[in-house]
């Protein structure tokens, strides 16, 4: 076979067959390297070229900077779309006056970014298959900036709704694509945690959410802008202090590479190379050249991506609807079509409850407190008893002109709390992160929903202030679970169709966002308890469902995708 000699001292490499380098033929006939001469050669190294496996290639390249590097900024942009779609809880209630917000539409308001995100989820998952990762990642978190800073100025209900629709639409982009990219700079033994420790930031990044709201909107300052007739008060400055992280995370993308798993399925292998051999280079501070790839073995998966390409590249950019669909067809065909049903009714049970809940949760934490002192501290009620005494009819109040009375401001335990609940999603993400590769995914997700919607359904029977919001932050954990789903069906599909089927059950999870958040809209003031009951329930009858379809958990670790 054909090597590469290397000479410390000595400003050439030169490729050498195994016999030349046996008699020295090739090295003494070259001036700049004096075999007898120790002052211009200490060492010899000698490395056959590979033609190795992805997988293998990831393995050489280590674990090291450049991964936790992918990871933190991976996680940041899981949280800034946590920011972006779940920071309206705290917006709601102390801009119903500005905006004049009826109760529904506080409901639309506390799905508009989700909606946005379902409809252009599909798309950006098509982009990020057939583009590249990177390719979608900068737009789509620059986006999100621009539009989040322009909805701080709304002056009305359809303006702010049509400006957050954008947000959510820009963000789908970033929140989907970043578990592929990031997958795919991890090999299977490594996969799953990788991304359960971006899920750890994205829930360190949570507590952000609430110290953000607390130290902005507990002021009550305000300033007129006659240009645009707003007033500006701290809600509208939460908003873009929320929209940081994606700006952040926009610059830092510059910097990082595109997955070369993405380049090698396009049968870009030079460019796959070169960025393998940059990311040794970080983690183990060795030349880029000791890290010695010829080619890469073939996988059936880069085959399929590249004729799914030419297909693509043949039908011509204007039939981009076909294109799309011939992208997704194959996730509900055959074997695929099994892995993309389970995938998807789990992301809708979860975030119904997680999402739909949670918009909710600083604005009854809120009226648990008024409550309290409305009773003079002796509260003996539940929780739906103190929703449905201190309603405000935002109809009423306008119609008398007294805005006086629902300009309010959030009561500190609403921030306290919320930042607990996140606190204890941060710790839940890191135990899960050390505990899944053990106990493996089926057992962390029956363990969560079991437990989440037990006490989902305790609340409603919960006449203690303190045990039921927690019983109630309890139940908004099962939002836990959506990481582990997503690390198994990132497993569960090869290149070509991963970015698309994260963005496809993401997509039904949203969509079950949307669902509760304004089913919850619509209950919560009149049928407070069935609230509560449906969104335990649900875990527990998607629990059910789980264990019945075993077969995602059995075939998520496949070595071969």
């Amino acid at each position: 076979g054909r090597y590469e000699v290397r000479a410390e001292g000595a400003s050439s490499v030169y490729s050498l067959t195994k016999s030349t380098m046996e008699s020295g033929i090739g090295i003494s006939n070259n001036p700049s390297i004096d075999p007898t001469n120790e002052s211009t050669i200490t060492q010899f190294e000698f490395k056959e070229n590979e033609r190795i496996s992805y997988k293998d290639a990831l393995t050489k390249t280590t674990f090291g900077k450049f991964n936790y590097f992918a990871i933190f900024i991976c996680g940041m942009s899981l949280a800034a779309a946590l920011l972006e779609s779940m920071g309206i809880g705290f917006v709601n209630p102390v801009a119903q006056c500005d905006l004049q917000l009826t109760h529904s539409d506080k409901g639309v308001l506390s799905a508009v970014a989700f909606i946005g995100i379902i409809v252009s989820s599909h798309l950006w998952g098509f982009l990020a298959d057939t583009m590249g990762r990177r390719t979608i990642l900068l737009p789509s978190l620059f986006g999100t900036f621009i539009s989040t800073v322009l909805s701080s100025l709304g002056n009305n209900f359809w303006t702010f709704a049509v400006l957050r629709f954008l947000s959510g639409f820009f963000i789908s982009g970033a929140s989907t694509t970043v578990y592929p990219y990031l997958s795919e700079f991890h090999n299977p033994n490594a996969r799953s945690r990788a991304i359960m420790a971006a899920s750890s930031i994205f829930g360190l990044g949570g507590l952000l959410m609430p110290a953000i709201a607390w130290l902005v909107m507990s002021s009550s300052w305000s300033f007129g802008i006659p240009l645009i007739g707003i007033t500006y008060k701290p809600w509208r400055l939460f908003l873009v202090v929320s929209g940081l992280p994606d700006l952040i995370c926009a610059i830092s993308f510059i910097f990082l590479p595109e997955s070369p798993k993405y380049l090698l399925s396009q049968g870009r292998q030079e460019e796959a190379i070169a960025i393998l051999q940059s990311v040794y280079h970080i983690n183990t501070g060795k030349k880029k050249e000791n890290l010695n790839i010829s080619a890469f073995i073939e996988e059936q998966d880069d085959l399929e991506s590249r004729d799914q390409l030419e297909n693509n590249m043949q039908e011509g950019f204007s039939r981009i609807f076909r294109k799309i669909y011939n992208q997704t067809a194959p996730l509900f065909m055959g074997d695929f079509l099994k892995r993309t049903v389970i995938a998807c009714i789990l992301q809708f049970g979860i975030l119904f409850t997680a999402n739909g809940m949670y918009l909710f949760f600083p604005d009854i934490l809120n009226r648990i407190a008024m409550h309290i002192e409305q009773s003079g501290g002796n509260y003996t009620a539940t929780i739906c008893d103190a929703v449905h005494e201190t309603r405000i009819d935002i109809d009423d109040i306008l119609a008398s002109n007294d805005k006086g009375s629902c300009d309010m401001k959030l009561d500190i335990s609403a921030f306290e709390h919320t930042l607990i609940l996140e606190v204890l999603y941060a710790l839940g993400f890191i135990l899960i992160g050390f505990l899944i590769n053990a106990v493996g995914k089926l057992a962390v997700l029956v363990s969560v929903f079991i437990i989440c919607g037990l006490c989902g359904i305790a609340v409603v029977f919960t006449t203690i202030p303190l045990l039921s919001i927690y019983l109630y932050a309890i139940l908004l954990l099962c939002g836990l679970a959506v990481p582990v789903v997503n690390a198994s069906t990132v497993d569960l599909f090869p290149t070509h169709l991963r970015a698309m089927s994260v963005s496809i059950s993401l997509m039904m999870g949203r969509i079950g966002s949307v669902f509760g958040s304004n089913l919850i809209a619509s209950m919560i003031e009149y049928n407070c308890g069935a609230t509560f009951l449906i969104s335990g329930i649900s875990l527990i009858y998607i629990w059910a469902f789980k264990i019945h379809s075993q077969h995602m958990s059995t075939e998520c670790d496949d070595p071969n995708y």
